[in-house]
């Protein structure tokens, strides 16, 4: 048995997640598709606990992730991404469009669209895109990193900025290219193929669902700035500008869509924005784990083992920031639902009683209470392997300060012989480091 479960927690992730081929997975339309900005949107920079994206997180593993699709559509550049990746408790999308809708790429490997990048190359050139801007002083480049194969990223002062794109727009159309020009931020401008951007890169993602037959049933397009608009353009798509939006985005919303219910701006910020969003379009469960006060209460009427994973390591990020009560009571219940015979593999290859793990709790409560501590889970994917067992499959990272260690982790739990409201019992639970993380060398990696 222990070598079928050492079998099963080495085998990949759910097919396209790591291939790229992310349409795989589905054999029938995705319930909800979001497409949602970073900056500003998804991750709040003026939020130092990150709460609005870790309330995100809970509601999306806990009740999405299997049966709905997660597109990032940001300007920044992939060496951007991967930097704002390992800052924020991000989850990781089943599409990435990044570089202002220049490219777009699929799963954990972040494979490119092929197809995408041959539909860019008509009538776009480079070489002359970088000639005709040298003539403007007006005009800084940004860094390397964001010049990119069909994106040329500029800064340019507000004032300036709408006699430069008229002017740049004509010289380049004169050349003979066929381009698009799209100022945000008060600050960035950024020189597209005219087909390119978030919107049109939303659009060939579609109509590529569509042809596989497998179009999601809603979805939900959710920014904060200029280079958002376009978002809400395409047809069938509800949109949410979210209660920081820029005045850009406010002022095309009110010269274009002001009259089109399917477009909201919040009452939240960024990602609590989307989840108003949610709620406001009846989309699906819009109740995060996170505003659940006490989880001991949060009971179900069917088994959900995507929601006792995410509600599991919910409760432990509590235990160890001092910000549960009723100590022993708690230990208690954690205890009655993990099998006496179970066991714990630690990322060391350390193997333990489960009932041994959470008697060493104890040790550890309230131990982060002075940190900016966080733990949350990404890509939950359960999966039935009998009639009363699941093994879920997952990544599960914490993040004190800066610094973030994951591991890859798979479960087992059974319905057998417990009712829903009495939650699944956990059998087995099985962790490696991820790769890329810091080997947790201390003593205080419990779960």
């Amino acid at each position: 048995m222990l070598i079928l479960l050492i079998a099963l927690h080495r085998s990949k992730f759910p097919p396209g997640l790591v291939t790229g081929r992310i349409m795989d997975r589905f054999a029938s339309s995705p319930r909800l598709m979001i497409v949602s900005d970073l900056d500003h949107t998804m991750v709040d920079h003026h939020d130092p606990g990150n709460l609005s994206i870790l309330r995100f997180n809970a509601l999306w593993e806990a009740k999405y992730r299997q049966d709905s699709l997660l597109v990032f559509s940001t300007g920044r550049s992939p060496t951007l991404y991967k930097q704002l990746r390992r800052e924020k408790p991000m989850l990781t999308p089943d599409i990435t469009i990044m570089s202002v809708g220049t490219e777009i790429t699929y799963g954990n490997d972040m494979v490119q669209d092929e197809g995408w990048i041959e539909f860019l190359n008509q009538k776009w050139d480079k070489q002359i895109v970088s000639e005709e801007t040298s003539k403007f002083s007006e005009l800084t480049m940004q860094s390397e990193t964001e010049q990119r194969q069909h994106k040329a990223s500029f800064h340019v002062k507000k004032e300036n900025a709408q006699e430069v794109m008229k002017t740049l727009s004509e010289r380049l159309a004169k050349r003979g290219l066929d381009i698009k020009i799209i100022y945000s931020g008060g600050m960035d401008l950024d020189i597209l193929p005219k087909g390119a951007g978030k919107g049109q890169a939303l659009a060939y993602l579609h109509k590529k669902l569509k042809e596989k037959g497998i179009l999601p049933k809603n979805t939900l397009a959710c920014g904060d700035s200029g280079n958002d608009a376009e978002l809400f353009t395409i047809p069938d798509v509800h949109g949410v500008m979210v209660k920081n939006a820029q005045e850009e985005l406010l002022q095309w919303h009110a010269e274009n869509a002001k009259n089109n219910p399917k477009i909201i701006h919040a009452n939240e910020r960024c990602a609590a924005g989307i989840i108003e969003a949610i709620g406001h379009f009846k989309l699906g469960p819009n109740i995060s784990s996170r505003d659940v006060t006490d989880l001991s209460d949060a009971k179900l009427d069917h088994f959900d083992p995507a929601y006792e994973v995410v509600k599991f390591f919910l409760f432990f990020e509590r235990w160890r920031r001092a910000e549960v009560e009723n100590h022993e009571v708690y230990l208690s219940n954690l205890k009655s639902v993990c099998s006496p015979s179970g066991v714990f593999v630690h990322p060391s290859g350390v193997q333990q009683s489960l009932h041994v793990c959470i008697d060493k709790l104890k040790d550890c409560c309230g131990d982060k209470k002075e940190e900016q501590y966080r733990v949350w889970v990404d890509q939950v994917f359960p999966s039935q392997i009998d009639s009363d067992t699941w093994l879920v499959k997952f990544q599960k990272w914490e993040q004190t300060g800066a610094e973030q260690q994951g591991c890859l982790t798979t479960v087992i739990v059974s319905s057998k012989g417990v009712k829903p409201t009495e939650g699944l019992t956990w059998l087995h639970v099985h962790q490696t480091w991820m790769e890329g993380t810091t080997k947790n060398s201390r003593n205080d990696w419990f779960f």
